[in-house]
């Protein structure tokens, strides 16, 4: 019984509400014991009615929804190569507390010190106790099944990131790949609810790729599929994080983008960056950002020649997977009006129509993405034990 509640817990929090009958079609269990099931839910306050199920020609059926105020809270960590934020969710996804976000330097020493005050100075805004889980998202080759980021040698402490958290801070934690959490994220609450076949590409200092592969996200044989940004597509001899040249990630990414905008401001182009670019020395992502959507020719310039080479890798993903959908997230997305023109034109030049033309493309407008990520990613890894710890609630 205990396995049943838990997943039609999960499937309320990533369907909201259902019906008895879709509960069951989905579970896999029939009506009778999902009733069953639902009733103990409902004496515990843990679901509520939430009206009629849309009309299928008959009766319309009562449906049924997490009560968000009696589940205890899930505090999801987004870590990226320079900035990492924290914030506490309800199973509605509402946020518990403020986001805080602190530029954090993923390959500095002090990195995970400074992650972990981080994740306490958000635990410090509620009753610690409330707080049963733990998600966290960062980039790299994260085995969410060992809880180990294996892009780290095995003496830091990210290496095995998911037990030097639950030691720190004495509270179940799991851990997921940045863009994977994303593509989880999108399929579930943002553009690509209505797509069974959607990759999602995570435009951010790299460039990321979750697949989702008939309503299922597909890790590969070994559990590190969508390694887009290292499609050997580039012509640059530029070396990449990884080791190699040739990857697309040299040319595509916002940290390209930024590296581009700074060279010409350095040999003095004109742009309204240059105060900043005097006065720091340099300009970040978001600066670039910012400044290409208020139309600044320089940041424009900078984000359109990412654009370009971003339209070639996914020519390359639509003639490869086929998918019904592909959508452009994370922070990268904020220049939709920059970057749109120029993957279209790439598609159009390297991609065959026959293929292309059954594949949308779509820009996220999902907020804080992979926050909430963490937190599908969290609720998704519900077992026994986490029932266990909430025991009191449930029963």
């Amino acid at each position: 019984m205990e396995k049943l509640k838990l997943s039609i817990i999960k499937r309320l929090y990533f369907a909201k509400a259902q019906s008895i009958a879709e509960l069951s079609a989905a579970v896999g269990k029939s009506v009778p014991n999902i009733t069953n099931s639902i009733n103990q839910l409902i004496d515990s306050d843990l679901v509520i009615q939430n009206g009629l199920a849309p009309s299928t020609g008959g009766r319309r059926a009562a449906s049924f929804a997490l009560n968000a105020k009696a589940l205890p809270f899930i505090l999801s960590v987004a870590i990226d190569q320079f900035y990492s934020s924290a914030v506490i969710l309800d199973f509605a996804n509402r946020p518990q507390t403020k986001i805080l976000t602190e530029q954090i330097l993923l390959q500095n020493e002090d990195a995970f010190i400074k992650i972990c005050s981080l994740i306490a100075k958000t635990l410090q805004q509620v009753d610690q106790a409330s707080v049963f889980v733990i998600g966290i998202t960062l980039p790299g080759f994260v085995d969410g099944f060992e809880g180990l980021n294996n892009s780290f040698d095995k003496s830091s402490p990210f290496y095995k990131i998911r037990e030097n958290i639950e030691k720190e801070f004495g509270i179940r934690t799991e851990v997921e790949n940045d863009s994977t959490a994303i593509a989880i994220a999108e399929h579930n609450f943002g553009k690509g609810v209505d797509a069974r076949d959607v990759l999602v590409v995570n435009l951010n200092w790299g460039v990321g790729l979750g697949m989702i592969i008939d309503n299922d996200l597909y890790r590969g044989h070994s559990g590190y599929a969508g390694e887009f940004s290292h499609i050997p597509l580039s012509d640059q001899a530029k070396l990449c994080s990884c080791g190699k040249k040739g990857c697309l990630e040299v040319e595509a990414s916002l940290v390209a983008a930024r590296d581009f905008a700074n060279d010409m401001l350095k040999a003095g182009e004109e742009s309204v960056l240059q105060a900043t670019y005097l006065q720091q020395g340099y300009i970040t992502g978001d600066e670039l950002l910012a400044a290409a959507n208020a139309g600044d020719q320089l940041a424009i310039k900078a984000v359109r020649r990412i654009g370009y080479m971003l339209g070639k890798g996914i020519a390359t993903l639509i003639h490869i997977i086929n998918p019904e959908k592909i959508i452009i997230s994370g922070r990268g997305a904020k220049a939709k009006r920059v970057l749109l023109p120029e993957i279209q034109s790439a598609l159009h030049e390297f991609a065959i129509p026959r293929l292309s033309k059954n594949t949308r493309l779509e820009f996220s407008d999902t907020a804080n993405v992979q926050l909430l990520g963490g937190g599908c990613v969290a609720v998704a890894n519900l077992d026994k034990l986490i029932l266990k710890a909430i025991n009191r609630i449930i029963n």
